[in-house]
């Protein structure tokens, strides 16, 4: 990884393989389910920096979650509210590269033989925008960055991954 390696409560310092590794085991733990793979990224804005989280999210639904995050810090406040959007969608991009065709179809294949009991998987991008406040001018440049690359893409009240998750560690 570029800026900084990923973590959540129970682990420090992990690459992005490892984090791969731990939500392909983690769906091998119960194969049977439903799952959904969500990246999402916040910032805040504090006195001398701006933080930026992001954060990938496998939600087994209805029975538990696990997750990572990643820090990276722009060393200025950014005000303009497009470029702190902007940023936070090329993160969850970037990100996103990592789930290649290959690695996503390898999670199919965990899934395939439990297919018929319910078992599936959803990839998505979850953009901390919405049809209220201001980033609502900013849903169509965005979510079009998002269609461009074939991922499904969720903004607020949906975007849990960045208006939850990541929100909590950007303070």
């Amino acid at each position: 990884m570029e800026y900084s390696t990923f973590y959540n409560q129970s682990k420090q310092h992990m690459t992005a393989e490892d984090v791969l590794q731990s939500i392909e085991s983690f769906i091998a733990q119960d194969p049977a389910n439903q799952y959904r793979l969500s990246i999402g990224t916040d910032s805040h804005v504090h006195k001398s920096h701006t933080r930026f989280i992001t954060a990938i999210h496998i939600h087994r639904i209805g029975k538990g979650a696990w997750g990572a995050l990643r820090n990276h810090t722009v060393s200025r406040k950014i005000m303009s509210l497009k470029e702190k959007i902007s940023i936070e969608t090329w993160l969850s991009q970037e990100i996103a590269f990592h789930f290649t065709p290959e690695y996503l179809a390898g999670l199919g294949q965990i899934l395939a033989p439990y297919e018929k009991e319910g078992a599936a998987l959803q990839f998505e991008i979850h953009l901390d925008i919405g049809t209220k406040g201001r980033s609502k001018e900013l849903i169509k440049d965005m979510t079009e960055r998002i269609d461009a690359m074939g991922i499904n893409v969720k903004i607020k009240p949906d975007a849990y991954a960045a208006s939850s998750y990541a929100n909590r560690y950007t303070k």
